[in-house]
């Protein structure tokens, strides 16, 4: 006997026709003698209604009454689904987060889980009962309703598996496993059989869209085998169909070697910055950057050009698009202090990431992708690395070349 979560997304509970396709599914599970506990988010479009009648209501709100009404869309979907188990004649009930309780810090919207007490659950799971779990939210040390952040169910769902010591996560989403890029931009891409959390959180960073990056993290932290696989398959099958996210040793020990690269990763949601002619002194970059990460403004790529003279420096670096306008008003706030000519900004750059843990041990992998985009004509304009990944930031109007282009040269497309 196995102990899983399983967590299915707004589109796999999107009407309750789904919901009772997902409640066969879990029944599957159970009838292989498993004991289960299923994570749930809202169903698809419901979040997004509650956080515009949020804004029609208080565009500048109080975020702990936006998590309370945020919060319900949950609540619908795990009672609707115990429901159907119940009619699957599953023994199921459902749990709102304060019942378990799923205790978070006080970030309102943005909360962080602390911890879990899952006593009481495991032992209802020992009984053959399956609980269904609201994800995305949980309780504060206030005994108040907090939620996680969009995409939050996904963390929900790894951290009650950590907690629970299951054996695996299964996340249930619209597609089958984690692929090599994605296939709607490149039709030879493949799905990956296993992948590390490594390379999982980097592709999840990189903006790959199948895996929150907090849930990876969290699995990675707490060694959660975690399966990508799809909802809309026609059957749940005990032979792993989606793809495994664990260990680098535990790929190793099946005896399988990691390729050089294991995917192409992109986003187009960056913006870039460039302040100029800063003067070229000690604590110039933190006096730039303190402000942006006071304002929780995450920067990504970085890059400092000095003049020929040395006495100034211009300096680029990428935000999130969203915050491109706070990022601006931040420096421009601060323009008097660090004495730099303008702010110069521009939407119009996509990041292109190749990414692998086999990159520690090859060399020439960063040739290739340069040798590649030059010989497309694709000009780069800022490059940052770590131990298994280049990304480089390009016009945005050649991230479908560039991808496809890298995708081929790195031996990645499906014979």
């Amino acid at each position: 006997m196995a102990r899983i979560v399983l967590k299915f997304g707004g589109t796999s509970v999107g009407d309750t026709d789904r919901i009772k396709n997902v409640a066969r599914k879990v029944k599957a599970e159970v009838q292989r003698g498993n004991e289960v506990a299923v994570v749930v988010s809202a169903m698809s479009g419901t979040t997004n209604q509650l956080v515009k009648w949020v804004n029609e209501i208080a565009p500048l709100h109080d975020p702990r009454e936006y998590d309370v009404v945020v919060a319900t869309g949950e609540q619908v979907t795990i009672g609707l689904l115990a429901l159907a188990l119940q009619q699957e004649g599953v023994k199921s009930r459902s749990w709102m987060s304060w019942q378990i309780p799923i205790k978070t810090d006080d970030a309102y919207a943005k909360a962080r889980i602390r911890h879990i007490d899952t006593g009481e659950m495991a032992a209802t799971m020992a009984a053959g009962e399956v609980p269904v779990v609201p994800g995305f939210q949980g309780v504060s040390p206030d005994g108040r309703v907090t939620t996680l952040g969009r995409g939050g169910s996904d963390t929900s769902a790894v951290a009650l598996a950590a907690a629970l010591k299951a054996d695996r996560c299964d996340i249930y989403t619209d597609v089958d496993g984690v692929y090599t890029t994605d296939p709607r931009i490149v039709e030879k891409a493949r799905k990956i059989d296993r992948v590390t959390y490594e390379e999982m959180l980097e592709m999840a960073s990189q903006g790959s869209k199948v895996l929150q990056t907090r849930s990876v993290e969290l699995a990675m932290n707490h060694h959660v085998r975690v399966q990508v696989l799809s909802s809309f398959d026609a059957a749940l099958g005990s032979d792993l169909p989606g793809t495994l996210v664990v260990d680098e040793d535990e790929i190793m020990a099946q005896g399988l070697e990691k390729s050089v690269v294991s995917g192409i990763a992109f986003s187009k949601d960056e913006a870039k910055i460039t302040v100029t002619r800063v003067a070229d002194r000690p604590g110039v970059a933190a006096a730039i950057f303190g402000p942006l990460a006071a304002a929780n403004i995450n920067v990504d790529m970085i890059v400092q050009n000095v003049s020929l003279d040395g006495s100034s420096t211009d300096i680029t670096f990428t935000v999130p698009r969203a915050d491109l306008a706070r990022a601006v008003e931040q420096l421009q706030q601060a323009r008097n202090d660090l004495k730099f000519a303008e702010v110069k900004s521009d939407t119009n750059v996509a990041k292109i990431s190749v990414i692998g843990v086999g990159m520690r041990s090859h060399a020439g992998v960063a040739l290739k992708m340069f040798e590649t985009l030059a010989a497309k004509g694709i000009n780069i304009q800022v490059i940052s690395t770590s131990e298994i990944k280049v990304s480089v930031l390009v016009a945005a109007e050649y991230t479908e070349l560039a991808v496809r282009a890298l995708h081929t040269a790195y031996e990645l497309d499906a014979d």
